[in-house]
């Protein structure tokens, strides 16, 4: 599958953009926030990507972070949210302001994106909340973003692999490091994680 493209910004339309790797132009539908983040025609650029495979089509998603395409894959695990439904609200909201609507159960703020009526809204921040926690984005109070890779990142997937809801995965995780301190290792990470979920 591909994962990423690195190369330059061949053209751009509403939602779309095509990237030249190498002479090779690859087409990408992308949210507005991705289009504004990769710059004019001619720049150097990488997307994040995601490919969709139907029946009778396939495309390639774009996204200028790898959390946004992260928010993407959660997006369109809800029924009915499909591609384009789910590039018009990370159009419409941030990845943060997403993450914050999920916790939060505002489905108000979601609705904001085109194509987006309210009991949609509201099936996405209630299908989401419990997973919004461990995603990166987002303000929430007594929330700890967890750095993308290293140790903490590995600490809060085994825990989830456990069994433990994100949320609870990333926040034992991040009570475990302030107590072990920033070079922690995985394996102790997991060790006092596991007590501050489990109790």
């Amino acid at each position: 599958m591909i994962a990423k493209l690195s190369g330059r910004l061949d053209e751009t339309g509403e939602d779309w953009a095509i990237v030249d790797v190498q002479g090779v132009g690859y087409l990408v539908h992308c949210s507005a926030r991705t289009l504004s983040a990769l710059g004019t025609v001619g720049d150097a650029c990488t997307v994040h990507t995601d490919l969709q495979v139907s029946e009778n089509d396939m495309r390639l998603l774009g996204f200028a972070e790898s959390s946004e395409r992260d928010w993407f894959r959660l997006l369109t695990s809800v029924q009915g949210v499909g591609s384009k439904v789910g590039l018009a609200i990370l159009s419409a909201l941030s990845t943060g302001e997403l993450r914050d609507a999920c916790a939060a159960g505002d489905a108000a703020s979601v609705a904001r994106a085109n194509g987006v009526g309210p009991k949609l809204a509201g099936r996405i921040v209630n299908e989401l909340k419990d997973k919004a926690g461990a995603l990166p984005g987002g303000s929430m109070a007594g929330a700890t973003v967890m750095p993308a890779g290293g140790a903490s990142a590995d600490a809060v997937s085994a825990l989830q692999n456990l069994g433990f809801k994100p949320a609870v995965a990333a926040q034992a995780v991040a009570r475990a490091q302030e107590e072990l301190g920033e070079g922690a290792a995985e394996g102790d990470l997991i060790r006092v994680a596991l007590k501050k979920a489990a109790g």
